[in-house]
């Protein structure tokens, strides 16, 4: 039902089930990972109201003992994520649906998928700094943003025998506008985090 991808490696779609609603994936070398793609395979969707959220595991330096970190959630309407995984082990586990079901060698971290329904899956909290770069969300609302922006615009524009003299009216050419969304579309192109300096 399951797959998951780490850069450089083959796919894996064997999750061992550890009970009936939790599946999970081992990560050798886990400290030479960034990110981690989970996703449905497409041959058995969750049943209705129901998802899938995902969790990881890394050993505990000092104890060997898992620590569980929620990453987010897949569901039929949302069938892959992308999540970054490094630099989490500095942060504390919380609550997780594992227990000790599932454990690993001291060099092996875990993914783990637990079915849960939709409505627990909205209330749950991410651990911070799990979510993958957002840059083609950023790119994909600047584009909306700017098309809006020249759209609004546009629908004012009269031409010089429309207009009527109005002292207290200030007007901007519209190649003016055309010209600044060309140039913010191209900046955001080159750099995404441009507007950040």
């Amino acid at each position: 039902m399951f797959g998951c991808l780490v850069a450089g490696r083959l796919v894996q779609t064997d999750a061992a089930q550890v009970a009936s609603d939790k599946f999970v994936f081992n990560l050798p070398d886990y400290e030479n990972v960034n990110h981690v793609v989970v996703f449905m395979l497409g041959t058995v969707p969750f049943p209705a109201g129901m998802g899938g959220a995902v969790y990881f595991s890394f050993p505990d330096p000092a104890s060997g003992v898992p620590v569980w970190q929620l990453l987010g959630f897949i569901a039929n309407d949302k069938p892959s994520a992308i999540f970054k995984i490094s630099g989490l082990t500095a942060g504390r586990g919380g609550a997780h649906p594992f227990g000790g079901m599932a454990s690993a060698a001291p060099s092996v971290a875990q993914v783990g998928v637990s079915v849960e329904p939709l409505e627990q899956l909205a209330q749950q909290t991410p651990v911070t700094g799990a979510s993958a770069s957002t840059a083609d969300a950023l790119r994909l609302f600047t584009q909306k943003m700017l098309d809006s922006l020249y759209n609004f615009a546009s629908s004012f524009a009269v031409t010089q025998a429309q207009m009527t003299p109005n002292p207290s009216e200030t007007f901007v050419p519209s190649s003016c506008i055309l010209k600044w969304y060309e140039n913010f579309q191209r900046r955001m192109n080159q750099n995404p985090n441009f507007w950040k300096n």
